[in-house]
């Protein structure tokens, strides 16, 4: 059940209204907005008391009380039907400003990713991107520094002033990683690695969340869910690419998640197009694609020199192509109302 408050209530008739909600056997999860505080009450509504007399029960407090249908209950329009912003550090996505996150695939040396950090920068991106710990699919291919590619990461953000995007591998590592970072980024194979998700969510940092390699998108919009459930409502989604049968591309990059997210979620959608194609040539068609679709930031692998690269190369832009795709997107981000 969705209840939204009035406005301008005190919190004593807003915890007055919590109680209730608990009393009556549901667990409330606060939303809050500009104008309006949303309760998700997550619950068995058949067992459980109908939470629809708290409109009379709290007539100076309670707006409207509201069933939501769908398994995924917090991330729904249902629940928020207004977009919802996340704010990171001087930025806010999912709003009027269109973002791009861009830096390497992983971290190789402070040499590498200060440069990449101020190329990516002079570009007009707003975030810094790069892997300090890396999911291999061979256990003999580079794994990442570790925290000291998370302290290469913090240094960069000091020099550059980019907020930091990396990726979490393990529950023992949430603290640590989000020490160092702004957002935590949840790869596509643990997806459904729940438990992470939770200890990802406890952090209390943004989670970019990205689709699994062969997930449908019910079992990505409930993943997102253990993120709200957990008391975090700063959840990202980010399309990837699918596995399919095509093997022209490295993944299928499905633009079609973002009128579907936009329609299902309340939540902002990224889209990484160098792990959707796994061709650096194909990158900058994409980008305009999601852009003109709705998109709310890019995830861009940029790289001094992607031949050298230690990880995935070939889908790596050179600082020329970076700077090339950022000047030819302005017309496609206006286009699409953003700045």
């Amino acid at each position: 059940m969705i209840i939204v408050l009035k406005p301008r209530i005190s919190r004593k008739e807003e915890q007055a209204v919590l109680k209730e909600i608990r009393k009556l056997g549901y667990i409330p999860h606060v939303m809050r907005g500009v104008a309006r505080t949303v309760i998700g009450a997550i619950g068995d509504e058949l067992t459980h008391a109908n939470l629809e007399t708290l409109v009379t029960q709290f007539p100076r407090a309670v707006e409207s009380v509201t069933p939501i249908q769908k398994r995924y209950k917090l991330i729904s329009r249902e629940a928020h039907p207004a977009n919802s912003t996340i704010r990171v550090r001087e930025h806010v996505i999912g709003g009027k400003q269109f973002h791009v996150m861009a830096g390497p695939c992983s971290v190789e040396s402070e040499k590498q990713l200060l440069q990449t950090a101020e190329a990516v920068k002079a570009a007009g991106a707003t975030f810094l991107r790069g892997g300090a710990f890396k999911p291999r699919t061979s256990p003999y291919e580079f794994q990442g520094l570790g925290e000291k590619g998370l302290k290469l990461l913090d240094k960069a953000r000091r020099v550059t002033g980019l907020a930091v995007i990396t990726e979490l591998l393990s529950e023992n590592h949430a603290e640590m990683v989000a020490e160092y970072t702004d957002i935590i980024q949840i790869g596509a194979r643990n997806s459904q690695n729940f438990q992470l998700l939770i200890a990802a969510a406890k952090t209390g940092k943004p989670v970019l969340l990205k689709r699994g390699l062969s997930m449908k998108i019910e079992e990505w919009l409930l993943a997102g869910e253990y993120v709200l459930a957990n008391e975090n409502p700063n959840l990202l989604f980010c399309e990837r690419g699918i596995r399919t049968f095509e093997t022209y591309t490295r993944n299928t990059l499905d633009l079609s998640t973002i009128p579907i997210i936009k329609r299902e979620s309340h939540c902002p959608i990224v889209i990484d197009p160098s792990q959707g194609a796994g061709r650096a040539d194909l990158v900058a068609a994409m980008c305009k694609g999601a852009v003109a679709m709705g998109a709310d930031a890019l995830l861009i692998e940029v790289h001094p020199n992607p031949a050298e690269a230690w990880s995935d190369g070939a889908q790596q832009m050179s600082f020329d192509m970076f700077a090339k795709l950022m000047k030819e997107l302005k017309p496609f981000i206006t286009a699409a109302g953003r700045e």
